[in-house]
């Protein structure tokens, strides 16, 4: 161990030197185990050590002295023998570290200065917890400075203790909630069972009646609650309308009270502590089962559409309904008028939509048909008249636009899906949309669709031999324009032809001309480009020039002045301010004090030149009013 102290000697000063010479908030980490590692296989190191550190003590920087009473600690903490050396000097430490002796303060700076105080009290009241009773030193010192001195310790050990008191009450508390609720379980085991049983059989039920009405009766029209559903799901209509709405409410009590209920109580299971664990585990596995049965009608109602999503909506509408005053037998008398004449219409609009939906050679067919029935039952008048309409009269696709053609009919607001759920006030269940409203909504829509132009071949010959096929609109891009040919390739009129060269060879020497006239036009733009730069390089480097100037005449200015080294001060701080902030802060640079706005101000003023003139403007005032207030005496 001596041999590997002996040749690392030296090495612990060199490292608390690097390690103490930092403006950080902490030890450098690295350096710190570095430290620590020396010392541990050589007691010389470790008491070169303890005298490098308190050296380090005694110098004039609050900051040194925080960085090593950080190491100090750390050593004071693992090592016996640096405990035994430390505490030889312990008052020393305390009136170096806290500054409880008036002719000892603490240096600057003053910030660094509070946090070493506040450190050293809070590691003296830790090793005094734990090495305390082993150190009648250690004792002395906290006791005079607690008892004596009145200061505030953390009282770390205190808070640590009331913490581990609370956290210990708090689970005292929790396992007395798990224990009355595992007790109200064991009660009422059987009833939940039968409950969620009872609901599970009910839904089972259900399911089989709506299964066995798709099996034996057929599916009747719909009306407007009903809702459409793919593959195996099952339509809602009047006549299982009591079984769905029996189905959504079992649904919603199996989702927001049972798997809720069971959930919880799985819960309750897992974190109860009890002495009989095998009752435990077994009631955990009946519960962990019927979730899984849950989840599993659950997810089988959900695929099946069994379970609507606006279940909620439906009971908050519930909840939200209001008395209204009035009779009620009149409103419903209206209604069921109103939903009357609706259904008529509804079944009109789909009779007519079958009817049009067909192809236009069969509406062609249909029309040929009433027309000859026509001709048979009616007279010659009406038969010639329609005949005229229906030969005039245009064939069109089928659309919606022709579900209510030529009707004057108004429809009820609230029962062609235009229904607010999230509405405002009242209802008015009998708000008509108006005839024309109806009309705007129903225009037809048409699709644009281009007539096909055959494109003809160039047909020029080849040199090869053959005709050019290249199919382009006015010219191919290899024999010029399109014009007219023979199966030879000889231009049928050559009068045009001639003509198109003559007008392809005005049309190429114009392109010429603009070419060069676009070429010309681009070179004076270039030079013109070229004269601004060198202008405005020309004038940067005036502007360069007139700068240095002026910073010479200013420097000559100010050293010919009796003011110059504080003005020249002045200068430096706000030219060389980026400087300054560039450099790297150092242990020398925390001692200098920062100079705030009002330094600055106090320099500017009580300088000996500003007081001068502020003396010599008081006098002249003086001076004046003294000739105002008596102009005879002079």
């Amino acid at each position: 161990m001596e041999t590997v102290g002996d040749s690392g000697k030296g090495k612990v000063r060199v490292l608390i030197e690097k390690a103490t010479n930092s403006t950080a908030a902490e030890v450098d980490p690295r350096l710190l185990e570095a430290i620590k590692s020396v010392v541990r296989y050589s007691d010389s190191e470790l008491r070169l050590a303890a005298q490098t550190l308190m050296d380090h003590m005694k110098r004039d920087h609050s900051q040194v002295r925080y960085l090593t009473l950080l190491i100090i600690d750390q050593l004071f903490m693992r090592s016996k023998l640096f405990r035994t050396l430390l505490v030889e000097n312990l008052d020393q430490l305390l009136s170096l570290s806290v500054g409880f002796r008036r002719n000892l303060p603490l240096p600057a700076p003053p910030a660094v200065a509070s946090v070493l105080r506040s450190r050293a009290i809070e590691f003296l009241e830790k090793w005094n917890d734990s090495f305390g009773i082993h150190y009648r030193q250690i004792r002395l010192g906290f006791d005079y400075l607690k008892h004596t001195l009145r200061f505030q310790f953390p009282n770390i050990q205190a808070n640590a203790a009331r913490i581990q008191q609370e956290r210990r009450e708090r689970e005292m508390r929790s396992k007395e909630i798990l224990q009355s609720k595992f007790a109200i379980l064991k009660g009422n085991l059987s009833s939940i069972k039968e409950e969620v049983q009872s609901t599970l059989d009910e839904i089972g039920e259900c399911l089989k009646i709506v299964h066995t009405e798709k099996e034996t009766i057929p599916l009747g029209p719909l009306d407007d609650e009903d809702f459409e559903e793919e593959g195996e799901k099952i339509h809602e209509n009047s006549e299982n309308k009591v079984v769905f709405d029996a189905l959504r409410e079992l649904y919603k009590l199996l989702v927001t009270k049972h798997l809720v209920s069971v959930q919880e109580w799985i819960s309750v299971l897992i974190r109860v502590e009890v002495s009989d664990n095998r009752s435990r585990d077994s009631m955990l596995k009946e519960f962990i089962d019927m979730q899984n049965r849950l989840q599993t009608v659950k997810k089988k109602c959900i695929e099946l559409g069994y379970a609507l999503p606006d279940t909620t909506k439906r009971e908050k509408n519930e909840e939200e309904d209001f008395w209204e005053e009035g009779k009620i037998e009149s409103f419903e008398h209206e209604s069921s008028n109103a939903l009357n004449k609706l259904n008529d219409n509804t079944l009109v609009a789909s009779t007519s939509g079958e009817v049009k939906n067909k192809s236009p050679e069969s509406s062609k067919g249909k029309a040929n048909c009433n027309q000859s029935q026509s001709c048979e039952h009616g007279g010659t008048d009406s038969s010639s008249l329609r005949s005229k309409l229906l030969a005039e009269a245009p064939v069109i696709n089928w659309g919606t636009f022709l579900n209510n053609w030529g009707s004057d009919q108004v429809f009820l607001a609230n029962q062609r899906g235009l229904e607010l759920e999230s509405h405002w006030g009242r209802v008015d269940y009998d708000a008509v949309i108006p005839a024309e409203k109806i009309a705007e909504l129903n225009i037809r829509r048409t699709i644009y669709e281009e007539e096909q132009v055959e494109i003809q071949p160039c047909r020029a010959p080849l040199h090869k031999g053959g005709l050019c096929q290249r199919r382009d609109l006015r010219a191919c891009p290899f024999h010029g324009p399109i014009i007219p040919r023979d199966d030879e390739g000889n231009p049928i009129n050559k009068s045009t032809s001639t003509s198109d060269t003559i007008l392809d060879s005005d049309l190429v020497e114009q392109l010429a001309k603009q070419a060069v006239k676009n070429v010309r036009d681009r070179d004076t733009e270039d030079a013109k480009k070229r004269k601004l730069d060198k202008q405005s390089q020309k004038r940067a480097k005036l502007a360069k020039i007139r700068e240095h100037n002026e910073a010479v005449l200013r420097d000559a200015a100010l050293a010919s002045t009796s003011n110059s080294a504080f003005v020249g001060e002045e200068v430096m701080a706000t030219t060389g301010g980026r400087s300054a902030l560039n450099k790297k802060e150092s242990l020398a640079s925390m001692l200098h004090k920062k100079e705030s706005s009002k330094d600055r101000l106090a320099q500017r003023l009580l300088n000996t030149r500003t007081r001068d003139a502020t003396m010599r403007q008081l006098t002249l005032g003086e001076d004046a009013n003294y000739r105002e207030a008596f102009p005879n005496q002079w």
